[in-house]
């Protein structure tokens, strides 16, 4: 497994990949040795110019989850950037309506954060929802993707 690091101004991220597909995208809170391959450093290069306000790249994804999971973070991939939805919208668009909890855990369980973008998911008052990489960073990126 390939591992990098990335800094960016709120955290440090861990990309991990294989040779086919990144397999996550975490906050990281140490930084062990890097061991990047060319979809790692793709990645981080993705994140970069994401960074300084271009879109990400298509890259192959390969998160490990169930189908439920799988469902959820293929409904997150359809939120367009600079745009949000709160959990009730992602449970109605797989056809669980009444599955809003199960999506929010579903959802706090994305391991491949931006290119699965949860951080796009608030809640339905408008609010900041619990994030896996702090709410922080979810603020850093729903104010990014508004300028």
């Amino acid at each position: 497994m390939a591992v990098e690091y990335l800094t960016l101004p709120v955290c440090m991220l861990e990309i991990t990949a294989d040779d086919a597909a990144v397999t996550g995208v975490r906050r990281a809170e140490a930084c062990a040795q890097a061991q990047p391959n060319a979809l790692t450093r793709a990645a981080a290069e993705a994140i970069t110019a994401y960074l300084s306000g271009g879109r990400l790249a298509e890259l192959p994804l390969r998160p490990a989850g169930t189908a439920f999971e799988q469902a959820v973070w293929q409904a997150l991939r359809g939120i367009p950037h600079g745009r949000t939805r709160c959990y009730a919208d992602i449970a109605a668009a797989i056809g669980r309506p009444s599955s809003t909890r199960a999506v929010g855990r579903a959802v706090g369980k994305n391991p491949i954060l931006l290119f699965i973008p949860c951080h796009r998911v608030i809640g339905k008052d408008g609010s900041l929802t619990g994030f896996s990489a702090g709410l922080d960073l979810k603020r850093f990126l729903l104010d990014l993707e508004q300028e």
